[in-house]
């Protein structure tokens, strides 16, 4: 019996390490389909990153990434950087598959109309159940009270910050969101162009700005990623283009 003890007690350790581990899902189809067909070019006078959207609808990769999200259940994520993550890349895969589901096509608007927008429309299941890009970001990612996330998830534009050529992961969600932002924040064509004591931002800043606290909270995000000028303005209205984001 007194031998048994510690192997029972390995075996409880052992489980409460399984239990303790990250139930992200394997990317890893996600993770290569990134790195194929999304690339860093500049397109319309703009610096962004360039998506294949042609070739990823011949990729068997691509079905098995719809697949996966599907039959995924979210119950099996255990804390809020486990959601976080695999929610923002959720939104991302959906957003694609709106656009590959429609392709080919100018605009991910052009799939809705006035009364019935493409946010609002149904994409594609999680869990086997059906969800909207609304429901995703604002019942789900922005209730969680993470601004970063607007600069991570990724509405299929050339104005949209960039889709990410790797997939979002717990154990790098931070150095991850705070690289997305620092780079939009230094495309002077779509996150901001500073002009003298003139700051001219993303029309995201606007949008979103009780996600950011306020006014006052805007301008103290950008100063955790920019120098400002004293006394500076700042205007969220850089011309926002809805143009798809890639081929």
């Amino acid at each position: 019996m007194k031998r048994l003890i510690p192997l029972f007690l390995l075996f409880i350790s052992l489980l409460m390490a399984t239990s303790l581990q990250a139930k992200e899902p394997d990317w890893s189809d996600y993770a290569a389909l990134l790195k194929q067909h999304v690339t860093a070019e500049q397109r319309y006078d703009v610096q962004l990153n360039w998506v294949s959207y042609s070739k990823i609808k011949q990729d068997p990769r691509w079905s098995r990434i719809v697949k996966q999200l599907a039959a995924f259940s979210p119950k099996q994520l255990a804390n809020d950087k486990e959601r976080l993550s695999f929610y923002i890349n959720a939104y991302n895969i959906m957003a694609m598959k709106m656009v590959l589901d429609n392709w080919p096509l100018e605009s991910i608007k052009d799939v809705g109309n006035i009364l019935w927008p493409v946010w609002k429309r149904t994409v594609g299941k999680i869990d086997g159940k059906e969800v909207t890009l609304n429901e995703i970001e604002h019942e789900i990612l922005r209730p969680m009270g993470e601004p970063r996330i607007h600069f991570a998830i990724v509405c299929a534009s050339i104005s949209c910050p960039d889709l990410r050529k790797e997939p979002y992961t717990v154990a790098q969600l931070d150095h991850q969101l705070d690289e997305q932002v620092s780079q939009f924040f230094n495309n002077a064509k779509k996150g901001l162009n500073q002009k003298g004591s003139e700051i001219h931002t993303s029309k995201i800043l606007s949008w979103f700005e009780d996600d950011f606290g306020g006014e006052k909270g805007v301008r103290k995000f950008i100063q955790h990623y920019k120098t400002l000028p004293k006394g500076s303005s700042i205007e969220a209205d850089l011309t926002y283009d809805w143009r798809v984001n890639g081929d």
